[in-house]
């Protein structure tokens, strides 16, 4: 029986969190705590999905019922599949865990399906897909927030399948990435900014930004017709200069469950029903430049301002919470910045620090659990393949 591991890192957002949805930028960073999710097939067609010994409720997995609709379509002969889903990620804290599950379950499905090509020649090279999704190709289908099976073959010659792969170097960053995007879109109403699948993807530290930012590594741009209009989005990696001094992110869970989609419609209908407050977005922008020029120049004081800085907006913005609030004044005296990260209203706060023990227990002494992480972590890994392929998609007449 063939079996796939893939994990992803989760992730941390510095600054700029709400207001990337609206095309302003942000950095986010990929942390250490991990999803890993394996996939093997079922011995009998005529059982169900299992995940992790439940049968499969696509209401309860959305972003898993989209991933299916996109990699493994029940249609074309694919089998049902056993999950199982583990890591140390805490769900709905604004870590990006479902964003994670999503790249290492689309990693995982690319893997056991292997890929159609139209040509002989290197796996990466998206001129040669004969199926598939990239930044390259036309996704408006891919975003599509219907509950119905796509085909990821492309059409015409470019759809013919003439060579076949199945092994590890048919896993491509960017179309997991854009895959990760896609469903969170679906689970999230048609909202969604294409970071956390990104930094979840690519691991490092992830800039997204309305333009093209000539300082940083170009990764590609994604697209989303939104309900407030199509955004656009530029993706970048970021490297950082050389320090004398070691940084950590010390993230401090309340506890209290916050789902991301929540929040983000919370924010639209409070911008729909006062335009106005859309200079608030535009100022978690401004914010946001600044903390990315101090993270060129290595300026983690500068970093740190701009990340307490963010907090107050996002106080502002009605995102925050008692408990948020409580863990970030605890860990200010120790912490060079501290806000919540991600959706908040609950989940999770961070600190920049350069005394991780020192702001952990300070965190942990006000109620908070902590988590301790460095900068720079490695992202999306294929962690076991046997017995490929898992499922072998038939090629056209």
């Amino acid at each position: 029986m063939g079996r796939v591991t893939a994990s992803a890192p989760g992730k941390c957002i510095l600054f700029g969190e709400h207001a990337v949805v609206y095309g302003q930028p942000a950095v986010a960073v990929a942390i250490e705590q991990r999803i890993s999710v394996s996939i093997e097939t079922l011995g009998s067609e005529s059982e169900s999905w299992k995940i992790d010994g439940m049968q499969f409720n696509p209401k309860r997995h959305p972003h898993v019922q989209a991933l299916r609709n996109r990699l493994w379509q029940h249609h074309q002969g694919a089998p049902n599949l056993v999950i199982q889903i583990s890591g140390d990620i805490p769900p709905a804290s604004g870590l990006g865990s479902s964003a994670a599950l999503s790249v290492a379950a689309s990693a995982a499905l690319r893997t056991a399906r292997g890929r159609w090509f139209n040509a002989a020649g290197q796996p990466q090279n998206t001129n040669s897909w004969a199926e598939g999704y990239s930044s390259h190709f036309e996704n408006k289908e891919l975003y599509s927030v219907e509950d119905q099976e796509i085909n990821a073959f492309r059409s015409g010659e470019d759809g013919d399948t003439n060579h076949y792969v199945t092994d590890e170097s048919v896993v491509d960053l960017d179309e997991c990435a854009l895959l990760a995007h896609s469903v969170e879109a679906v689970a999230q109403g048609g909202r969604a900014s294409p970071m956390d699948a990104s930094t979840c993807a690519h691991g490092g530290i992830v800039l997204l930004s309305d333009s093209l930012e000539s300082d940083e590594e170009y990764l590609y741009t994604r697209r989303l017709e939104m309900p407030e209009g199509e955004r656009i989005w530029h993706l970048h990696s970021i490297d950082l200069p050389k320090s004398t001094e070691e940084m950590f992110l010390v993230i401090g869970n309340t506890g209290v469950h916050a789902p991301t989609s929540h929040q983000v419609a919370k924010v639209a209908a409070t911008i729909e029903a006062h335009p106005e407050r859309m200079k608030e977005i535009e100022t978690i922008g401004m914010i946001a430049r600044r903390g990315i020029q101090s993270l060129r120049e290595g300026d983690y004081a500068g970093v740190g301002r701009a990340m307490s800085e963010n907090q107050i907006m996002l106080q502002g913005l009605g995102v925050s919470c008692p408990e948020l609030e409580n863990l970030i004044r605890a860990a200010a005296p120790t912490a060079l910045g501290a806000k919540l990260t991600g959706a908040g209203g609950g989940g999770c706060m961070v600190a920049l620090t350069t005394n991780p023990k020192q702001t952990s227990e300070a965190i942990e002494l006000a109620g908070g659990r902590t988590l301790i992480s460095k900068f720079g972590n490695v992202g999306l890994s294929i962690d076991e393949s046997k017995n490929l392929p898992l499922w072998t998609t038939k090629p056209k007449a």
